[in-house]
């Protein structure tokens, strides 16, 4: 691996924490749980479209595993694995499927299925079937938070690429 892509694969990985940690201080939106901006995926985004679906999942188990690491629990890197690589694999192939255009219908795409990753390992680790009601909630949250969060990826695209060349 080059030094140039190593040091910007790290300055993704850190902003991507930086991201996360602020947000983590911002009180939830509404009182159902699990409902939050996710706005650490617009690094993931940005990666998805300028760089390799390679260096987006590097970028993206490292900020998992260091925000468990800093700021959650083992129990709190099982929802975030499940949930990081099912949006990960979710916004590859829309990234691919709409040829890096619309980064807000592969962001909404990506929050639908971090949504159903995180309930499904709920279910999984809980086996209380009741944890899939929460589903449709998520599910109408992941639209409307995807959707600026792809927003704010577009919008913050034009700003990162150019600094890095």
């Amino acid at each position: 691996m080059k030094v140039k892509r190593i040091t910007t694969l790290a300055m993704f990985t850190a902003l991507a924490l930086i991201i996360f940690a602020v947000e983590s201080l911002i009180p939830p939106l509404l009182p159902v749980p699990g409902i939050k901006l996710g706005l650490a995926n617009i690094i993931t985004l940005v990666l998805l479209k300028n760089f390799s679906a390679k260096d987006a999942s590097l970028v993206l188990l490292m900020r998992i595993l260091l925000s468990s690491f800093f700021f959650g629990q083992a129990l709190s890197l099982m929802y975030s694995l499940a949930g990081g690589l099912f949006c990960l694999a979710a916004m590859y192939f829309m990234n691919h499927l709409l040829g890096g255009r619309f980064l807000f219908l592969t962001s909404i795409f990506g929050a639908l299925a971090h949504n159903t990753g995180q309930i499904l390992t709920a279910f999984l680790i809980t086996e209380v079937p009741g944890v899939l009601a929460y589903l449709p909630f998520l599910l109408l949250s992941g639209v409307i938070t995807g959707l600026f969060t792809g927003l704010c990826a577009h919008f913050a695209q034009k700003y990162l690429i150019p600094i890095l060349n």
